[in-house]
């Protein structure tokens, strides 16, 4: 049974590095290889990881158009383009991952959307644990790309518009019935000083509170360096958060 993880937020919230630090956490706990999947078409989740991305699933959609009518009438279309999806995952050791990609081009691609859908459904089940960094704001929702999900993890700044854009995020899952098991607010870059706003925050946001990230020098130091995220130290203040976030409520979720 497969259980999938959504992080989403506001651009800027820090979304991406969020679902760095829980690649890092998760994949020393769970059962097996877990699927990251990079859903924001601005793909940057990859460099946090230290990945190189030689292919997307937006390039190979490209590619599949342009090349479609050259298949030998023997070769069925939606095996071909399972192929090329398939050879586009990137095997690690604790996590595959699979990126999104461009947004769409010109022309009709529902036929085809439909199809990778399917083949990218087909191909979560076979992992115990997907984790999903989405689209950063509202419009993958709006857009319905966004499958059901077991449990939605919003990521926000210690700001008013984070939490209202995470309290909206909540309201859309609802009125598109997206399914959600769980979810659960996330404040990220808190500073000491900014920790009296902790109950403000979650109250606007109507969001259950899940965890606390305090700011973190060193997540500056590797975005700047260009460092994969994975190779913090493990006396870093964000990633012990998450770890904590982890061990206190994502385990038990899983495991039920």
């Amino acid at each position: 049974m497969t259980f999938t993880i959504a992080v989403s937020g506001k651009g800027g919230t820090g979304k991406t590095a969020i679902t760095a630090l829980l690649v890092k956490a998760l994949g020393k706990r769970v059962d097996g290889p877990m699927l990251v999947v990079d859903a924001d078409p601005n793909s940057n989740l990859n460099e946090a990881l230290g990945i190189d991305a030689k292919r997307t699933i937006g390039d190979i959609r490209e590619r599949f158009l342009k090349n479609k009518e050259s298949l030998p009438p023997e070769q069925p279309k939606d095996e071909y383009l399972n192929y090329l999806i398939q050879s586009s995952i990137i095997e690690g050791e604790d996590f595959d991952m699979m990126i999104m990609g461009r947004p769409e081009g010109p022309g009709c691609y529902c036929y085809l959307n439909n199809i990778l859908r399917k083949i990218i459904d087909s191909t979560s089940q076979h992992y115990p644990l997907v984790l999903i960094d989405t689209e950063a704001g509202l419009e993958h929702f709006s857009r319905r790309t966004t499958k059901d999900l077991d449990l939605l993890l919003v990521v926000t700044d210690p700001t008013v518009r984070g939490a209202m854009t995470a309290k909206r995020i909540k309201e859309l899952c609802k009125e598109l019935h997206i399914k959600v098991g769980r979810i659960f607010l996330i404040i990220n870059r808190m500073s000491p000083q900014l920790e009296g706003r902790i109950d403000g925050i979650a109250k606007t946001s109507g969001i259950e509170l899940g965890g606390i990230v305090p700011e973190d020098s060193l997540i500056q130091q590797f975005d700047i360096k260009g460092d994969s995220l994975l190779n913090l130290p493990e006396n870093s203040p964000a990633l012990k958060a998450i770890d904590d976030l982890v061990e206190r409520v994502l385990l038990r979720l899983i495991a039920a």
